[in-house]
């Protein structure tokens, strides 16, 4: 296939390269994806393959609730809901980038989850 460019070897060849996702969830779009934008950055300054971010469907929670407290009157109803926002971002490189990777500023209602496996 003359599309698709050969796999390059990271500078570290030494050590052990790990296939490492990063999970980040948020209720905002706007900082998961400022914080998804300078890891797959900071990665590529590195020269790491990198793949992502992948966006998760959007979960949504709803609650519907009735307005009124003792039950009489009107049928009123409030309708809540909150919005889950996930992303994933796959990169192989030995453990010891990804720290220095992931040691920027977070965004602030941003989770991160990262689970490291052996390639």
């Amino acid at each position: 296939m003359a599309g698709i460019p050969p796999v390059k070897k990271p500078a570290h060849s030494g050590e052990q390269i790990h296939k490492i996702r990063i999970t980040l969830t948020s209720t905002n779009v706007k900082p998961l994806e400022k914080v998804c934008s300078e890891l797959v950055r900071g990665a590529k300054e590195h020269k790491l393959r990198v793949k992502g971010p992948v966006r998760i469907p959007t979960k949504v929670l709803r609650i519907t609730t009735r307005k009124s407290p003792c039950g009489e009157g009107t049928n009123t109803w409030d309708r809540f809901q909150m919005r889950i926002h996930k992303r994933y971002i796959d990169l192989h490189s030995p453990s010891d980038v990804v720290k220095q990777i992931t040691s920027i500023n977070i965004e602030p209602g941003v989770d991160v989850e990262v689970t490291v496996a052996d390639v």
